[in-house]
């Protein structure tokens, strides 16, 4: 029998807030809603969810050991802005592990599995034919996502979820507003790869995938937005 079932419900019940804070700020930080460089004041937060700033500390550290969050010393803590060349690594990291998924996928992939990733296109494409670019930024890390479960390989999945969050910072912030930067027909031909078993020509598809995403980062511009912190996490 796991830990979990001798859990002390009040320290459940203590650590809900703190599980909220990170959530909130996790899917913000997805949809690019909570752009890199946003301020997270302890006080803001502690309002906004009606907690203790002992519980936003503790968020916050958790966030940061995820490297979403940076704590800066008398300053606070604010989203993570990656830099030009914290970009490029990311993207490289990504290149390397989507490569090695890439081939287990096709090993793996089962036909429930395939539709799940046509439907979740369609839905994507959906989202972007309404202009709901948050929708549009969430399926697409799904879509990443879904490849690497498929693949079952835990610790790599871990990685990515790290390393797809770190993208949407850097695509909000190098590339054009609210875009994920995805071509419309790459996922539809990633899936067909899959479907054919053709594992080298999966990875070279992904690998380009990718490539197309760095491509299109200029590192010469920046945007802000004048919202609010209640705004940015949609409370």
């Amino acid at each position: 029998m796991s830990d979990v079932s001798h859990e002390n419900p009040k320290d459940s019940a203590a650590r809900a807030p703190e599980d909220a804070i990170t959530q909130s700020i996790l899917t913000a930080v997805s949809e690019q809603r909570l752009p890199a460089g946003s301020k997270l004041g302890e006080q803001q937060l502690s309002d906004l969810f009606k907690c203790n700033r002992a519980n936003v500390r503790r968020a916050l550290t958790a966030l940061a050991a995820q490297h979403v969050v940076e704590l800066r010393p008398n300053r606070g803590a604010f989203i993570v802005t990656p830099s030009p060349e914290e970009a490029r690594e990311v993207f490289e990291a990504r290149r390397t592990i989507e490569r090695t998924l890439a081939r287990n996928v096709v090993a793996r992939a089962s036909a429930e599995d395939i539709a799940y990733m046509r439907n979740n296109i369609v839905q994507e494409a959906q989202a972007r034919a309404d202009n709901d670019k948050p929708r549009e930024l969430r399926l697409s890390r799904m879509f990443h996502m879904q490849l690497a479960k498929i693949s079952g390989n835990r610790v790599l999945e871990r990685f990515l979820a790290e390393l797809t969050l770190r993208t949407t910072l850097i695509l909000g912030l190098y590339n054009a507003a609210g875009t994920s930067g995805c071509a419309e027909d790459e996922h539809d031909r990633i899936v067909d790869q899959i479907e054919s078993g053709d594992s080298d020509r999966l990875v070279s598809l992904i690998d380009a995938h990718l490539r197309h995403l760095e491509a299109g980062l200029d590192f010469r511009r920046t945007r802000n937005r004048n919202l609010t912190l209640a705004e940015q996490l949609a409370i």
